[in-house]
């Protein structure tokens, strides 16, 4: 059966976390070292193999995505637009998106998430191609306050989520990429705000523990998962973006690489988009992908 599995970028709310920088600007356009923020999450959905994306932000940015990202053709997928008026949760991404999923099984990821790691593009291969349930994923944190943090067993079976605890749990936050079934969008209209006023991702990732069709991979070492949604977070990702490409010449986050890899734009395709940038290392590095 054909995957038709749909992506959504969740890039709204105010970032007020991240003021003065972002009292003009979307924070998911500000730069994570060469490239702006929202070029991570947007090649974390291509390399799961997702080609169809939609893109939500606010009235006030929605313009200057489409002036960097376009309708994506230039990378061989689709890019679409809607509008989130006022922010009132991450679940309420798919309720937005849901004329956009017209019933399909969705992949949704946040605007700010970055992810690293050699085995990352079959983690997320994977996850895609399991049209079933949900699939989440776990990370070890320091401030398990700040997220929507899970509970195992001994065996790492999921017992509980539960949004920023106050009193500890565990230290597994549940990273901003969620791939879920067909039934999203009618778990997400169920649900009823919380006390912040908010349709809660964990409230939604709950209706599908409790119908057991829920599965939480860990990420283990080897892999990186930032939240640049602080100004410490924000420089941690420039640095490891910096260090990776400088040290180990691992280049992440390159729309055009990735889909010249993947088979969507030829050899041909990919020099028109390098020379756009050939004053620059990040359109020499691209010519060199070429022949090599």
């Amino acid at each position: 059966m054909q995957n038709l599995r749909k992506g959504i970028i969740l890039a709204g709310g105010k970032a007020t976390r991240l003021y003065p920088l972002t009292l003009s600007i979307s924070k998911q356009l500000i730069p994570v070292y060469n490239k702006p923020m929202i070029y991570y999450p947007l090649t974390t959905l291509m390399l799961s193999g997702i080609r169809d994306i939609l893109l939500i932000s606010t009235e006030k940015d929605i313009k200057n995505f489409k002036d960097l990202l376009g309708d994506g053709s230039l990378w061989g997928i689709k890019i679409k637009y809607s509008i989130q008026k006022k922010p009132e949760g991450i679940a309420q991404s798919l309720l937005i998106a849901e004329k956009f999923l017209s019933g399909a099984p969705c992949a949704l990821i946040l605007g700010d998430n970055l992810f690293y790691g050699n085995s990352l593009t079959k983690i997320f291969q994977k996850a895609n191609n399991n049209l079933s349930g949900a699939t989440l994923f776990a990370y070890p944190v320091n401030n398990p306050e700040r997220f929507g943090i899970v509970k195992f067993d001994k065996n790492f079976n999921v017992l509980e989520i539960t949004e920023k605890p106050q009193i500890k749990k565990s230290n597994y936050a549940i990273t901003g990429l969620y791939f879920y079934d067909e039934n999203a969008v009618d778990y997400a209209k169920s649900l009823t705000p919380s006390k912040r006023g908010e349709l809660e991702i964990t409230d939604l990732n709950n209706i599908y523990l409790k119908s057991n069709n829920l599965k939480v991979e860990v990420f283990g070492r080897g892999i990186a998962w930032l939240d640049t949604g602080t100004f410490d977070s924000l420089h941690e990702a420039s640095s490891l973006v910096r260090t990776l490409e400088h040290s180990q010449n691992l280049k992440i986050g390159y729309p055009e690489e990735i889909s010249w890899r993947m088979g969507w734009i030829n050899d041909s395709e990919l020099e028109i988009l390098a020379l756009k940038h050939k004053a620059n290392d990040y359109g020499r590095y691209l010519l060199g992908l070429i022949g090599s």
